[in-house]
């Protein structure tokens, strides 16, 4: 998957709602795939998410609920390392030590701070320091390539410009990580056809119930041409998110409906409904057990965080030994 083996490759996700199909297919698909051949680690960002939530058992549960769902959805904790990020305390004293570094010019010019800022959320040091965490959760485990869509790009140039500024001032001692691009995905458009984000609040949760699912399908924008006559499959939204889910001749058998009339989308939106409730059946399944073992999930959480703070510590060991930041108690 994506070319890579044996290479240490990180990402988060921030706990910011429920699972949707953008980020499956976007996102955690290859997320999964990529576990097979290559040192993993990927952790929940608490800390990140604390920008935007301010109650204690809001986060408490979606972050939990993150780690659930990976679990559910393929993650193999023999194969890859899933934390939480607040489990790993070096990573906030390395973006403190990163700050110093850090231009502000390179942080005034973050697309997410200005996003954030349009979409309403109040300014804070937080929101406009973001991106020296997320260097920090980066350079932390010596990562060497980072999964990023292409409206990601900047954070991990960000992060390269933050690195190479170190290593510049203090002597070669991060690593510098690559990006690795995510293939292409066909557009996975939000019931509203803009693309899928719950900012838009536009989403088709994972792991929804079967009613409140039917609900979201069956509001899926289209437009009003008449059940009778022939449509556009590809310019249609139910179309391009059953593709994602059905096999080669499914598709082809829904498009021949689209283009020989007689086809409406109330029965394409039906038959899109059943197909993301059987492709998820499984993982629904594994997460109905997982929900019924907890303490299994909290292991899995306890082991990772052990393995990711056991990387960090030694790179902050070379930090500290760079920078002169001297440490007595261990």
């Amino acid at each position: 998957m994506l070319g890579l083996k044996n290479r240490r490759i990180l990402s988060g996700i921030q706990p910011s709602g429920e699972l949707h199909l953008g980020n499956y297919f976007g996102a955690i698909r290859q997320h999964i795939a990529l576990q097979e051949e290559n040192e993993c680690y990927y952790f929940v960002a608490n800390l990140h998410a604390l920008t935007t939530i301010r109650d204690k058992e809001k986060l408490e549960a979606a972050t939990f609920q993150v780690a659930l769902d990976y679990l559910a959805l393929g993650l193999d904790p023999e194969k890859a390392v899933l934390f939480i990020q607040s489990d790993v305390p070096e990573v906030t004293e390395l973006t403190w030590i990163l700050s110093t570094i850090t231009p502000m010019g390179l942080l005034e010019r973050a697309h997410s701070y200005k996003d954030k800022l349009a979409r309403g959320i109040l300014p804070s040091h937080g929101l406009f320091s973001y991106p020296v965490l997320m260097a920090a959760d980066i350079l932390i485990y010596d990562s060497e390539f980072v999964p990023v869509g292409k409206d990601q790009k900047q954070h991990l140039e960000m992060t390269r410009d933050i690195a190479i500024k170190f290593n510049g001032t203090f002597g070669d001692t991060l690593t510098v990580p690559e990006e690795l691009i995510m293939p292409e995905v066909a557009v996975v458009p939000g019931i509203d056809g803009q693309k899928m984000s719950k900012s838009y609040d536009n989403t088709l949760a994972i792991f929804a119930g079967r009613k409140t699912l039917k609900q979201r399908v069956m509001s899926i924008v289209t437009d009003s041409t008449p059940l009778e006559e022939p449509k556009d499959p590809d310019a249609n939204n139910v179309f391009l998110l059953y593709k994602l889910l059905a096999t080669p001749e499914e598709t082809a058998e829904m498009r021949s409906k689209f283009l020989a009339g007689g086809y409406g989308y109330g029965h394409a939106k039906k038959e899109l409904l059943e197909k993301i409730w059987t492709y998820f059946e499984p993982a629904r399944q594994r997460r109905e057990e997982l929900l019924e073992n907890k303490d299994f999930v909290e292991e899995v959480l306890r082991k990772g965080a052990e393995k990711a703070r056991a990387k960090a510590r030694q790179v902050m060991q070379r930090v500290r030994e760079r920078t002169g930041v001297l440490q007595f108690c261990k």
